[in-house]
């Protein structure tokens, strides 16, 4: 029996366990199962995967970045966002990628209109690593928006952002800001701001439709939760172990 699962910290959010299982019913791949792992850190990555007898795995919060240092190589695209969110082993080495960039430049580009020119992505971790090299990949300019800007000096603050959405009208949400179980959260808090020509996307999909989005949606923009990036990250992981 093959051994597949995600990593992270707290994973009660997590759809990925139904999307393989169903996957693998769907196909009739009887040899193979995906898990949930919820570690307090990667600390000896190695010992836990030979333990375990992982053969590939997905990475989740908080663990994108931190994961690196534990891997023997990673990909070009997982080098150039700075973040991993799959893992194949082979022959005891762990490989690392990146399908979240793709999956999302895949999930937004049939979305966009000329005027989606400059984006604001909420957010400086892993996600919102692997959002800038997408929309670098589509020729969008963006910025970063963070709480604790002084921390991280290429993005700007939430005030910042509110002066720059008449301009910026991609908006993604790469924060866990809303997530289940703490669904009455929203990572941007001026709805007022948006329009109709405002396009915004949550990564989240856990609820399926967040409180983000069902506020922008009455404030006439147009919105896209994360369910399809999910299923298609998901999709290209399994073709990077299948290889």
């Amino acid at each position: 029996m093959k051994q597949y699962g995600l990593i992270g910290k707290t994973l009660s959010h997590s759809w990925s366990r139904r999307w393989f299982k169903e996957m693998f019913e769907r196909e009739g791949i009887i040899d193979c199962r995906y898990s949930l792992y919820e570690l307090p850190s990667v600390a000896g990555l190695h010992e836990w995967v030979a333990a375990n007898g992982i053969s590939g795995f997905n990475v989740t919060i908080p663990y994108k970045e931190a994961v690196i240092p534990q891997l023997d190589e990673i990909d070009s695209v997982a080098e150039a966002v700075g973040a991993v969110n799959c893992v194949a082993v082979t022959d005891g080495r762990l490989v690392g990628h990146n399908t979240d960039a793709p999956a999302f430049l895949e999930t937004l580009q049939p979305l966009l209109q000329p005027c989606h020119r400059a984006a604001l992505v909420l957010g400086t971790g892993g996600a919102a690593k692997a959002v800038g090299y997408a929309l670098r990949q589509l020729g969008i300019e963006y910025l970063l928006v963070s709480r604790t800007p002084q921390q991280h000096p290429h993005a700007v603050s939430y005030d910042d952002a509110a002066g720059l959405a008449a301009s910026h009208l991609l908006i993604v949400n790469a924060t866990p800001v809303g997530m289940y179980p703490n669904v009455d959260g929203i990572p941007w808090p001026y709805p007022h701001l948006l329009g109709k020509r405002h396009l915004c996307y949550d990564l989240i999909y856990n609820p399926e439709t967040t409180r983000f989005l069902r506020e922008a949606t009455a404030a006439g923009a147009h919105t896209c939760g994360g369910l399809a990036m999910l299923e298609r990250q998901a999709q290209l992981s399994w073709e990077i172990w299948e290889k």
